[in-house]
């Protein structure tokens, strides 16, 4: 055991000794200082680079933003929460309206809202003014809910 400790210190010590280059061939580089102008170089470099990421990032934005016709968009009407992680949102797809109750596990149509049964959106912005689409009684109660914590 002694002799391997031994070994392993010649080696580690003695080693990395023998391809050590001599000091006396060997010219010595010269330090280059940091000037003003290398720093504006850097900097310019740097806002090329950021500006270049920053139009990337807008033109997908843009790009991810686009639909062929607007009749198959898709959007959040309203939303109630009933618990920590579950909801019921009201989503509208073309002319139908889901009703879809999440949680953190799955997302189930409750209700599917079609023709006359609609809410419209403008209908929880009149207080007290039944629109058209307000005939259903699920819609009705719905909204009152809706409205209800929203006040709150």
């Amino acid at each position: 055991m002694p002799g391997k400790i031994i070994a392993a210190c010649v080696l580690f010590w003695w080693f990395p000794a023998c391809f050590a280059a001599p000091d006396a061939g060997v010219q010595k580089q010269t330090v280059r200082t940091i000037s003003s102008g290398d720093m504006l170089h850097w900097s310019m470099g740097l806002l090329i680079v950021l500006g270049l990421f920053f139009l990337c990032v807008w033109g997908m934005r843009k790009l991810s933003g686009t639909t062929v016709n607007n009749a198959g968009k898709m959007r959040v009407v309203g939303g109630l929460s009933l618990g920590m992680r579950e909801k019921v949102i009201l989503l509208q797809v073309g002319k139908k309206q889901l009703v879809l109750g999440v949680t953190p596990g799955r997302i189930d149509a409750l209700h599917v809202l079609e023709g006359e049964d609609c809410l419209n959106a403008t209908a929880g912005m009149q207080e007290g003014s039944p629109s058209t689409g307000m005939d259903s009684g699920f819609a009705q109660k719905l909204m009152q809910v809706m409205k209800g914590r929203s006040d709150g």
